[in-house]
């Protein structure tokens, strides 16, 4: 032995202040990608998760919209029988009918109200927020560039 080293032996592997350009940028790009990959995995993870709440909750409220409507029925069957004691059947539950039918207009006013004041069911200040954020990008690149 000549005591010559051959290249690489004995040195320590290159720090990331010793690494070139192009393999800082590759570096770089892998864990970008890796990141990206993981934040996906996550989100669809997390999203199972809610979606199987959700479903568990559509159906506590199918459930209850349903016992709802037997409790509706029997609550307009008493109405009826209470009034029937002072007016004629048929008075009775017409005036319960007319009372349904003021409600439900009323409710439907309401509701063509807030289906006007949400429409179009569009995210329009993240769009616009969205666009301001590409603008920025590109004046920041070509600012860059200059």
């Amino acid at each position: 032995m000549d005591g010559s080293r051959t290249p690489g032996e004995g040195q320590a592997a290159p720090t990331n202040d010793e690494r070139s350009l192009p393999e800082l940028v590759r570096q770089l790009s892998d864990q970008t990608s890796r990141l990206a990959q993981q934040e996906v995995e996550l989100a669809k993870a997390e999203m199972t998760l809610k979606a199987k709440r959700l479903g568990i909750g559509a159906g506590a409220f199918g459930g209850a919209g349903l016992i709802g409507l037997y409790a509706l029925g029997a609550a307009t069957a008493t109405a009826i029988l209470a009034l029937a004691t002072a007016v004629d059947a048929w008075l009775a539950a017409l005036i319960v009918t007319l009372v349904y039918a003021a409600v439900a207009g009323v409710l439907a006013l309401v509701g063509k109200s807030r289906v006007e004041a949400g429409t179009p069911p569009v995210p329009e200040q993240a769009i616009d927020s969205t666009k301001e954020d590409i603008e920025r990008a590109k004046r920041s690149a070509k600012e860059a560039r200059a």
